[in-house]
Order: C-alpha cells, then structure tokens, then sequence
C-alpha cells in the first residue's frame, strides 16, 4: 500500500566503442569522479526522520480516505508541529494527485515543549503520524490503481543541530475492492486531539492573550498547556495562567510578536502529561475577568494539611525574621508586662493574636478580592502603595515619640498602659509590618494561597497569624514560660525610653521608602504631615493634664491633616522608578531580557527584591553586593538581571506567581543550557560565587 521512492537524476550514456581512445579515458575518469561524488551526496541524502505515506483502504468514489505521513525520528532527533516555536519550522507538502482529488489540512497530534537556552519549541520526539482526509470524486475512477504522489519537506533537529529534509513519497491507492483496512490508524487517529464542539473566545490585549475556552468543570487537568496555532502571535517561553469559571477554562499568556491581532486564534489545549487534548477555534468576545486560579504548567499544589503546617511555621519564624526587628521593641514591653498577673497575660495574649490574626486575614481578603477584579497584585501590595507608607510613617513617628516619654494618652498608647486594647494594637500593626516579608515555609504556603479556592486560601492566611502571635499566646497561658521573664520594675520605664531609637529608625526607613516610591518632595510633605500629627497628639496629652477633653480637637485636627495630604500629596507624586546602583550591573528583568539572556548560553542570576523587604536587603549586603560575586560572576560570564518591586509591577507580579512565590526574594539560578533552580530565600556569603564556580 506505501513505498517511499525518490528519483535520482542520471547522466547521459554512449557506448564506448563509440569514442576515440582518449575520449574512452576521459569518460572513465569522469565515470569514476561522478562515482566518489555520489558517495557523500547519497550520505547527506540520508534522512535522520524517516517518513511513510500510509491509506486508511481502498479510496472509493464519492467518499474521503484518510492518509498517514507517518514519521520515525532516530533516537535523539525531533520534528515539529506546524507552528515550531521560537525556532525551526513546520512541515510543508506539495501534492500530485489525479484530477478532481484534493487534500484537506494536516492534522498533528498533541505537540511536546522542547526549551533549549530559554527557546520553546514545539516538537515530537517519538514516532508519530501526521493524518490527512483525501477527498475523492463521484463518479468511476479511472482505474483499479490510482498513483498519487507527496513532495514533503521538514526538519529535523537535535539539541544542538538542525538539518533540512524532505523525501518524495508516493502511493498506489486501490480505488475498489476489498482492500482490508489498515488497523494501525485507530491508535493514530486517537492521537489527534478531538475539535471542541463550542466555540472558544479571545480578547487581545497589548501584552496579553487571553482565552476563554469551554471546558466541563468536571474533567480534571494535570500540567495544562495552550499551544497557538497562529505564529508570532505570543511569548512561547512564557509561563501560562489557568483559571476556572465554571465550564469555562481562562487562559492568560503573555504576547511576543505581531502587533495586530488576527480575526481568529487556534491551537491545541494539552490536557495532562500523558499527551491527551483537545483542539480548540476561538473568535473574538468577552472573557471572564474572574475565577479561581489553577496551578500552572508543571506546578503542583501540595495537600492542604502540608501548607497549613508551612504557614504557621512561616508565621513563627517571622518572630524572628529581620523584617521583623523594628517592631520587635513593642513585643519586648509585652513581654515584660505579661508576668504581672495570670488573667492579664490570658487576655493580652488572646488580645495580641486577635490583632495579629485580624490583620493577616484583612490584609488576605483584600488581596483576593483585588486579584479577582484582576488587579496583578501579590503578599506585600500595600507597601507598594505610597499613601500606606505615609500612614506608616505618620504612626511610626508618633509610637517613637509615645516611647520616648513626650507625651502619654492612655487610650491611645501601645505600650506604656498595657491592657487589651494595647495588646490588640500591637498585634495589628506587628502583623502589617510583619507579613508583607517571606521566610523559609511562609513562601511556599503564601504562594498556594493564590491558587486555592477563596476559603482554604482564607484559613492559611489565619493560620499564618497564628503562628505569628503563638510565642505571646503561649506566654499567657504558660506560667512556667512567664517565670523566665524578669519581672515588672522601673526599668521598664527606661526601656521603653531606650526602645525610642529603633523604632525612630524604622520611622527614617519608612521616609527613605517614601521618597523610593513618590519622590522627595512627596517624602518632605509626608514628613512635615507626621511631625503635625505627632505635634496633635503632644498638645492632646497636655490638654488632658489641664482636665480639658481630648477626643474632639483631637478627631478634627486628625481629619483636617487627612484632608490635606489627600489634596497635596498626589500634586507632589513622582511615579518615575530611579534604579538603585548595583556593583553586578544587573539588566533591568523581563521576560523578553531573560528569554534572550538564556538564549546567549552563559548562565544567568535573576533577583527579584523591593527596598520595603528587609530580608532582601540583609540578603543583598551579605551575598549580592559583594567583591568577591561580581568577580566570580565576571570570570564564569554571569548574566545578572534583578526584578525590583518596590512599586507595583505587573510583569513581575505574574512571574512571581507562576513559580509559587507570593512576594520577595525569589532567587533564581539559570545554568547554561540547564533547567533553572530556586535558591533559599537566606542567602550566604559564598551562595552565588559556589555556583558561578561550579
């Protein structure tokens, strides 16, 4: 039924008692050169992708029988789909076919990523068929034989060559008889991802793709992948996003290429890792905004029981956490006054991780529901929000000026009465400050939280304010761990005093933070409204000396300062980023710059930091910023690219997200020619030069 013939080309003959002596020598000369140039000619001929042209049957009159181009790569050889990626490119056919018979479109299996230095490809690494329908005409064929024939070219490539191929193949098709059909095209045929019966739809955005495929919610999907039939359309190498509406699978994939959108978008949706999928046709419409998120390609959720246990180990290890040290000062007093009596610690202990729990849950609900409006936002947002920082700053700097003795109210203070509304407000704001920073468990347990369902994403962000408050918890309901603390004395009150200086240093971190963000001018006026409001609060504390009341000066003048930074402050905002220097002279991150990075072949270091993350900037000083990385880097030819998120940042935020990461640092390690590794978010002195070295 098949046969692969190719026609070699012949030189002209003459006999040789037709010639003179001299021309009898000259042809044998030539004899023998056309000889030893056919030798590597018909080497080089030799394809490392055989191919097959295969029937279904016999090709009857007025009916459709299906061909095989069946295709047997040697072993570490690949061809392509017919969109091939960021590199190759997809089979072409030219066919001779009797009159009034036509071919339909080629219809592939379900393709497999291949990325090589940072550039996807769409390949098949094993034997695989090619189906095409041939259409035959009514009528009385032309005889019982009719030969056709299939000029196909391709590719062939390993991981480190490509050849160009082609073969012409032909076939003798019987047009009548009892020809028995070829079983071998049930296995193929099941190969062919299935048409969806319901059209998809497409939005197209500057930087985005996004698909709204139907899908019923029931059938599961392991390790999903959207493959675009339409070229330079979208960013191969680009992590995809997976979210479910109901029957409706939304797909996100960042654009690379054309810049007008085509009238319509195809391709094959991947449905799990053993090959199966479905083939999808989607014209342009309205694609949900909202849904629940789904693990993206590769990644995997652990159980539910496993990320609780990471986030209340995350949440107690930010106790002592450097993000954390600044609020460390009002735990201390806490601490201090939980020996005074049993029912005082109880309660400051279940008032503290009320606060504490309060605030996390807050803090996560509002980045749901903000990231199901669509917002690319990620753990932390709110210290990318300049009007949070000032707010920040305004209550950093009055707490310092409570500590420092300047003025005392107790319904206000945080830590010089006690009680468990001070209790509370400590929690309250050592949560916000504490969260937005990621520890070792914390990471993995946050990053989840952004996939699950809003519930189980709801109860990790309680579970992790448990774990912040359990140490407080625990020494209100522990005597024997509060008989450790020294006890209730006058040097409490010059503690407090001396717990004054880190805490003012946290109101200076949070005013350089503020002009990072808005700029100077914008950090001078949020300064001058934080001495104000500290000023309000000193002349409320004498008017409570005198006998007067307190609450409404102090509620009006709190209202006309916030009238005014509403007003003056956004005319002071400057939303230019400035880059920080660096000794590595990082490129700026970008998918596109770390595709192209990758594509160079020297190894790559990719940072992503914020100058709110204290543990970044420890990271930084201690492994990063250093002599001895940059030389090392230097001499391996290190490509060094940093993602800073101090402001928000879309692109970033996705990537952070599609490698399980709520929030900074995430440190990647990209060898050359390698899959990329995740290093520990505590980095050491000889991390990065161990792995430029290697």
């Amino acid at each position: 039924m098949s046969a692969i013939a190719a026609t070699p080309r012949s030189l002209p003959t003459m006999r040789a008692s037709q010639l003179p002596l001299y021309g009898r020598v000259l042809t044998s000369l030539l004899l023998i050169l056309a000889a030893l140039l056919a030798l590597p000619a018909h080497a080089q001929n030799r394809n490392h992708i055989a191919a097959e042209l295969i029937a279904e049957g016999p090709a009857l009159p007025g009916e459709t029988v299906t061909l095989a181009i069946r295709f047997t790569p040697e072993p570490g050889w690949h061809g392509y789909w017919s969109n091939p990626g960021d590199a190759g490119y997809g089979m072409e056919l030219d066919w001779d076919l009797p009159e009034g018979w036509s071919a339909g479109e080629p219809q592939y299996p379900v393709p497999q990523r291949l990325l090589i230095a940072g550039l996807m490809n769409h390949v098949y690494e094993g034997e695989y068929a090619v189906l095409v329908p041939l259409s035959v005409p009514a009528g009385r064929a032309a005889g019982p034989i009719m030969p056709i024939s299939l000029d196909a070219q391709w590719l062939a490539c390993t991981d480190k060559i490509c050849v160009p191929e082609g073969a012409t193949l032909t076939l003798r098709l019987a047009t009548a008889g009892t020809t028995i059909r070829d079983t071998r095209f049930d296995d193929w045929r099941s190969a062919i991802p299935a048409l969806l019966a319901d059209r998809a739809a497409f939005e197209l955005a500057a930087d985005t793709l996004r698909l709204a495929i139907p899908l019923p919610a029931p059938l599961g999907l392991q390790d999903p992948h959207v493959f675009v039939e339409q070229q330079q359309l979208v960013d191969y190498a680009a992590p995809q996003r997976f979210f479910r509406d109901g029957d409706t699978l939304v797909v996100e994939i960042p654009r690379k290429g054309i810049g007008t959108g085509p009238d319509a978008v195809e391709g094959i949706l991947k449905i799990d890792g053993s090959g199966q999928g479905v083939r999808f046709l989607a014209a342009p419409g309205a694609v949900p905004t909202a849904g629940t998120p789904l693990a993206g390609a590769g990644a995997e959720l652990a159980p539910l029981w496993l990320l609780l246990g990471g986030a209340l180990l995350g949440g107690l290890l930010l106790n002592v956490m450097p993000c954390v040290f600044p609020i460390l000062s009002l735990k201390a007093l806490s601490l201090a006054r939980a020996g005074e009596s049993e029912a005082g610690a109880r309660r400051e202990g279940l008032a503290y991780t009320a606060g504490v729990m309060l605030a996390t849950l807050a803090v996560g609900a509002l980045l749901l529901v903000l990231r199901a409006g669509g917002n690319e936002i990620g753990w932390a947002f709110q210290l990318q929000e300049p009007g949070v920082v000032v707010f920040l700053l305004v209550l950093a700097t009055a707490i310092t000026a409570n500590l420092a003795g300047v003025y005392d109210l107790p319904s206000l203070s945080i830590t010089r009465t006690g009680g468990r509304s001070s209790a509370f407000a400590t929690g309250l704001l050592a949560a916000f400050v504490a969260t937005p920073c990621t520890g070792p468990f914390m990471a993995a347990a946050m990053g989840a939280a952004l996939l699950l369902p809003w519930w189980q994403a709801l109860l990790l962000f309680a579970v992790l304010g448990l774990g912040l408050a359990l140490p407080f918890l625990l020494l209100g309901f522990v005597p024997a761990m509060r008989r450790l603390l020294p006890k209730p004395g006058k040097w409490m009150e010059t503690f407090r005093r001396v717990l004054a200086v880190p805490m003012g240093l946290t109101a200076l971190a949070l005013l350089w933070l503020t002009a990072r963000l808005a700029g100077v001018p914008f950090a001078v006026i949020a300064a001058v409204i934080a001495a104000f409001f500290t000023l309000l609060l000193v002349l409320a504390g004498r008017w409570r000396g005198a006998g007067r009341s307190t609450l409404a000066p102090l509620l009006l003048g709190t209202a006309a300062l916030a009238g005014f930074a509403a007003v003056v402050l956004p005319r002071f905002a400057d939303n230019r980023a400035e880059a920080r220097e660096s000794v590595l002279d990082p490129v700026p991150f970008s998918e596109a710059a770390l595709a192209e990075a990758r594509a160079s072949g020297r190894p790559v270091f990719v940072w992503f930091t914020a100058d709110w993350c204290v543990t970044c900037k420890v990271n930084e000083s201690v492994a990063i910023e250093r002599d001895a990385t940059r030389e090392a880097f230097e001499a391996a030819g290190v490509v060094a690219m940093r993602g800073d998120w101090t402001r928000r940042d879309a692109a970033i935020t996705r990537f952070l997200t599609d490698h399980g990461a709520a929030g900074v640092p995430l440190y990647l390690w990209y060898p050359a020619g390698d899959e990329p590794q995740q290093l520990p978010q505590v980095l050491t002195p000889s991390t990065l030069v161990d792995l430029a070295q290697d």
